[in-house]
Order: structure tokens, then C-alpha cells, then sequence
């Protein structure tokens, strides 16, 4: 009788994980066309916020969500396959094991607010490739480590001289410094980028570009 028990209660337990890992595992499954649920009303909406989609969010991963996610992937350099699996999920910044890889809401904040000074106005993909140069510039030898140090650093940014990161910080702003975060990187590796209207330094001319995206020039 108590063998019996135990292969009851083993069969419960295995049961009960199973589900587990099967629930963490599908908190964000693989979405295509002709898949529908929250997942995808998730994936329109963001899209519809890069400006990628325009059409109804219902929940539907129809021709127009195809669409959309293939010209999405395009500009993120993935495989233009229109199926919204973990890559392009990652780079959404709807992956469910998304963590901002490790940044404090403080450091989260900062990056935002640099970006909302020194990109304000630009295209989201400006936005989020302001950020990136700066997550860049943390793992570049040329810069310091941290998300402070590159930010702060004499000279860099001259939101900080100008007093411009003490602005109010814009909503597109918070989801670029997300983005970004989570691995969208538009401007393909940039550490620097400048304004070419405005750029004065002959030494930022000369580097490598990389991209243009709205008013800046992000080179290497």
C-alpha cells in the first residue's frame, strides 16, 4: 500500500513539473500566421509603436502582422522570415527571458533620459540606436564599464553640459532604452554618432560610418 502511495504521489509530482516547465517555457511561444491569443496583440502592438504596423491589434497574426514583422526583421539585420520566434521576440524586447541583462531601474532610467535629451525628435530606431552606442561603449576598452562612467564622462555627451539631461524624459524615450537593453542595436556596433549639420570636429568626420538614421551618423 505505501508503494502504491509513493508511485501516486511520484506521478502527481511529475505531473505538476511537467506543466511548470511547459508554462515557463510557452510564456512567450512561437507566433506565425495563422496563430492568434495575447501573444500576438502583444507583437501588434509593438510593432504598430515602432511604426511597423498599422493595422487592427486583435490578436490575428494575419497578412498585415507577417508584413509587418518581416520589414521589422529586415531592419534589425534577422531573417526575414515574418515568424515571430525567439530572436525576433528578443529584439521586440518581449522576450520572457528578458532581464535587461542585469542594469539597475537607476542605470535604466540614465539611459533613457541620455537618450531623451540627446535624441528627442529623432525616429524610435534613432532613439534606440543612441542607446545602443552607449551599451556599446560599456563593453568597448576605450570606455569606462559602467552605464554612469560612459554617460558621465568629460566631454561625451554634451546633453550633460547643456543641462539637457535634466529634461523631462519622453515616453519613447523609456521603451528605446529597453529596446536597446534587450539587444536592438540599429546602428550596427556604432560608439560614436554625431549630427553632421552640427558637428564641428574634424577627427568625428573621419570615422567609419556605419549608418544614418534621421539627423545622426553612428560610426565606429
Amino acid at each position: 500500500m505505501n508503494k502504491k502511495r509513493f508511485l501516486i504521489s511520484l506521478v502527481l509530482a511529475l505531473s505538476l513539473m511537467t506543466a511548470f516547465i511547459l508554462n515557463e517555457s510557452n510564456a512567450f511561444a512561437l507566433s506565425k500566421y495563422g496563430s492568434s491569443g495575447s501573444e500576438v496583440t502583444q507583437i501588434q502592438q509593438k510593432l504598430q509603436s515602432l511604426g511597423y504596423y498599422s493595422g487592427r491589434i486583435d490578436g490575428i497574426y494575419g497578412t498585415n502582422t507577417k508584413k509587418a514583422v518581416t520589414e521589422f526583421q529586415k531592419s534589425c539585420g534577422l531573417t526575414p522570415d515574418g515568424i515571430a520566434g525567439t530572436k525576433t521576440l528578443s529584439y521586440l524586447g518581449l522576450s520572457s527571458s528578458s532581464n535587461n541583462y542585469g542594469f539597475t531601474q537607476s542605470e535604466t532610467d540614465l539611459l533613457a533620459r541620455t537618450i531623451s535629451a540627446e535624441a528627442r525628435g529623432e525616429p524610435y530606431e534613432g532613439q534606440v540606436a543612441v542607446g545602443a552606442v552607449i551599451l556599446n561603449r560599456i563593453e568597448h576598452p576605450s570606455f569606462p564599464n559602467t552605464m554612469a562612467g560612459v554617460i558621465y564622462q568629460n566631454g561625451a555627451f554634451s546633453c550633460i553640459d547643456d543641462g539637457q539631461i535634466n529634461q523631462p524624459v519622453s515616453e519613447s524615450s523609456k521603451r528605446a532604452a529597453v529596446d536597446a537593453m534587450n539587444g536592438w542595436d540599429p546602428s550596427g556596433g556604432a560608439i560614436y554618432y554625431y549630427n553632421p549639420v552640427t558637428a564641428t570636429s574634424k577627427w568625428i568626420r573621419s570615422r567609419p560610418i556605419m549608418v544614418t538614421i534621421g539627423a545622426h551618423v553612428f560610426c565606429s
